[in-house]
């Protein structure tokens, strides 16, 4: 079995400052994952959306800092499932890179980063436990089109179901749900990020692993009998998106009188999709509502039942190809590939 082993952590990344929200936007609609057109056309769309979005995306991270949390908050992730892994693997010699895909530190980087690390084993691993084209696929992609090394690789695409991301959930969920005043009744809404129903007409399991992810976390026996609903955020454009939007889900509580609490389902770490859109903009739309509670559950971030979820899949990505890992989409989606070697 392979002694020297590289993780990489796979994220989405954000601008490290108000003058990189142009160039992050850029990077992001020149994916053709993210806009399915050719070249040039693409890079031309690109480029008209970044200028036409960049005033506004600039005023939400004004909100929050200046920049994206995400790159200091997947480091933090990364030192921590570092540490678990040394203890778990005390015989191997291991090191943890990250790998953004729309902003540095880029993919372009973890390259040079792996190639000088010199290992038997890459351990990639994205940190979307749900599988999306838009995503994993993407950034996976990436990776597979730049490092040339031959050496052993195992790529696990997708953990909607994984027991530690779980088991973090229902933790904090529970404790959030001790903070609901007496007599107080609320809904649970399980919001994901959006993505253009087009896309999931197409094959892509993504809402369906959004679901496993849900139904995985209600069967615990401490949420027995809470009220919840999945929903959807952060659309953009004019394209019919995932239904239903978390806007339309916080008009039926208020109609239900109920309040909420909210739970981003689809979000491992804080970004601006939790901190500026559900923190500040939909506690607005709350007071609006006059919901009668508004909570909202923290992210699993460095949870040690998520790190340690996280540490048995790098344990089970060393071991020989798993041909009874079962499948988590259904036939006629686009097929995750649950943990594949290659090498």
């Amino acid at each position: 079995m392979s002694k020297k082993i590289a993780v990489l952590l796979m994220n989405l990344g954000g601008p490290d400052s108000l003058e990189a929200v142009r160039p992050f936007l850029y990077n992001l609609f020149s994916d053709p994952a993210i806009l399915r057109y050719p070249s040039p056309f693409r890079q031309i769309l690109a480029w008209l959306i970044s200028k036409l979005r960049y005033k506004k995306a600039r005023q939400i991270y004004a909100k929050i800092g200046g920049k994206s949390p995400i790159l200091e908050n997947t480091q933090a992730q990364a030192a921590a499932l570092k540490q678990k892994l040394i203890q778990m693997l005390p015989d191997k010699t291991l090191d943890i890179f990250v790998a953004m895909r729309y902003f540095h530190p880029l993919t372009e980087k973890a390259v040079l980063d792996v190639q000088n690390f010199q290992p038997d084993h890459v351990i990639l691993l994205p940190m979307y436990p749900q599988f999306s084209t838009t995503t994993t696929a993407s950034s996976l992609k990436r990776w597979r089109d730049l490092f040339k090394e031959n050496v052993m690789m195992t790529e696990i695409c997708c953990y909607p179901t994984n027991p530690g991301f779980i088991a973090a959930y229902v933790d904090l969920i529970y404790q959030s749900l001790k903070e609901v005043p007496e007599k107080c009744g609320v809904r649970l809404l399980f919001s994901a990020h959006g993505l253009p129903q087009k896309i999931v007409d197409e094959g892509d399991p993504y809402a369906i692993q959004i679901s496993q992810s849900v139904m995985a976390i209600m069967g615990d026996p401490t949420l027995k009998d809470v009220d919840y609903q999945i929903c959807y955020q952060s659309r953009v454009g004019p394209l019919k998106w995932l239904g239903p939007s978390l806007d339309s889900a916080m008009q039926k509580a208020s109609a239900d009188q109920k309040g909420v609490i909210i739970v981003p389902i689809s979000f491992v770490c804080e970004h601006s999709e939790t901190l500026v859109e559900l923190d500040m903009d939909f506690r607005k739309v709350a007071k609006s509502l006059n919901l009668p509670y508004y909570g909202r559950v923290p992210t699993v971030s460095c949870h040690p039942k998520f790190i340690d979820g996280l540490a048995h899949l790098v344990k089970e990505g060393l071991q020989s190809i798993r041909q009874d890992i079962p499948k988590m989409c259904p036939v006629n989606t686009v097929q995750c590939w649950c943990q594949t070697a290659h090498g």
